[in-house]
């Protein structure tokens, strides 16, 4: 699950789990809330809190504002989820396998739980794919306590954003904001589902920090690519999965999904102030498409070229004085990158409106992409600028 970097430092996907085990069932009454367009909080008597009635004049800010909005539409996910682990007693040792074969395969189910947020009053609910994406059962818990059987309706493994239904009706639901004009510095507000705790009081953890960075791009992670993401240092833990991470006005513009961490184990890893979110937009685009029915198939054909690293040598050989980029040094003859024109030798600047600084960069930028996708590769040619237009088409068997 983890990428270990230099000192020991690892990437970490942010849902929580425990071993075997059934959920509890769970019941489906309407919490009686709702949230309308302009984020006012509407709750019945049987559900009114006073948490903040003692709150001065003074204490109330953009935050306590914002969380006092938000936290009726952030629920905790549980989920019963089926796992394989392969076991071979002989350790791979030729002379036992030709009388025992290669060991056997078992499944076992585990419990997960993350956090999401409900983006309609008909019950549409938003999380990570690594949270519920393969899951055999969904629990949704409301703050308050109530719950709901959930159905995955869609979930894209590479973008790590799943969309879940439940039956209800005037529910609670956030505002999505616009990822696109995050400003460095500004105030991050992240709730969520932390080791659980939200089921301690039935309602969301609070943290509190600013926009670290934006455009941070991790790779591939378990096949998920986390490109272009909001950093930020509001403390998420293992179970945030999935949980909002606000702007001062109480508007989503992120989806809490992975951190930095000097653990060295998926369970327990903690906050040291790295943390990631998918950026509302890219998420937006997505549950457009969900909704519709619309499949997403990142499974395009190999555009059949290979790249290496733009060394010095390769550029004092090109006579290039720019240090990004990487270079064609294969080409696969009749792929659709030969067809498209591209060229050994060609250096790759960019796709589209990205910069292409090393061959990771490349690959995550077209692994974003679906089938259909029409880029334009960047490239040097001769010390020449040059486009090359390349279609991604489906894959063959």
């Amino acid at each position: 699950m983890s990428i270990f970097l230099p000192n020991r430092i690892s990437i970490f996907l942010l849902s929580a789990f425990t071993s075997l085990g059934m959920l509890a069932s769970c019941g489906r009454a309407n919490t009686g809330r709702a949230l309308d367009g302009t984020g006012t909080v509407y709750t019945s008597a049987s559900t009114k809190s006073n948490g903040d009635d003692g709150i001065s004049t003074s204490r109330k800010n953009a935050i306590t504002i914002a969380v006092a909005k938000v936290s009726p539409a952030v629920v905790g996910i549980n989920v019963t989820a089926v796992r394989e682990q392969r076991y071979d007693p002989f350790m791979n040792d030729p002379f036992f396998r030709q009388f025992f074969g290669n060991g056997y395969t078992q499944k076992y189910e585990v419990k997960e739980l993350g956090s999401g947020f409900i983006i309609s009053p008909d019950g549409y609910v938003l999380t990570n794919d690594h949270v519920a994406g393969d899951a055999t059962k969904i629990i949704v818990t409301l703050s308050g306590g109530v719950q709901y059987d959930a159905e995955l309706i869609a979930t894209d493994h590479n973008s790590d954003v799943a969309l879940l239904k439940i039956n209800g009706s005037h529910l609670p639901y956030v505002v999505l904001g616009n990822s696109d004009d995050l400003v460095v510095g500004e105030w991050a507000i992240a709730l969520g589902n932390p080791f659980g705790l939200f089921s301690t009081n039935n309602k969301p953890t609070v943290t509190v920090g600013v926009i670290s960075n934006t455009g941070v791009s991790l790779g591939l992670e378990e096949g998920r690519n986390y490109r272009d993401m909001i950093q930020t240092d509001a403390a998420i833990s293992s179970g945030n999965s999935g949980g909002p991470l606000l702007n001062a006005n109480g508007e989503v513009v992120g989806m809490n999904s992975t951190i930095i961490s000097t653990a060295q184990g998926s369970q327990g890893a903690g906050s040291i102030g790295l943390g990631f979110a998918i950026p509302i937009n890219k998420v937006k685009k997505l549950v457009d498409g969900f909704k519709s029915g619309k499949q997403v198939n990142h499974n395009f054909a190999n555009p059949g070229f290979r790249v290496s690293p733009l060394t010095e040598q390769v550029r004092n050989y090109f006579h290039l004085s720019n240090t990004d980029g990487v270079v064609v040094t294969d080409m696969l003859r009749n792929s659709p990158a030969d067809r498209a024109g591209l060229q050994v030798g060609d250096v790759i600047t960019g796709v589209d409106r990205e910069i292409v600084r090393k061959p990771d960069d490349l690959q995550s930028v077209l692994d974003d992409h679906v089938v259909g996708d029409v880029v334009t590769l960047k490239a040097l040619r001769d010390s020449k600028p040059v486009n090359v237009t390349l279609t991604l088409t489906a894959a063959t068997r």
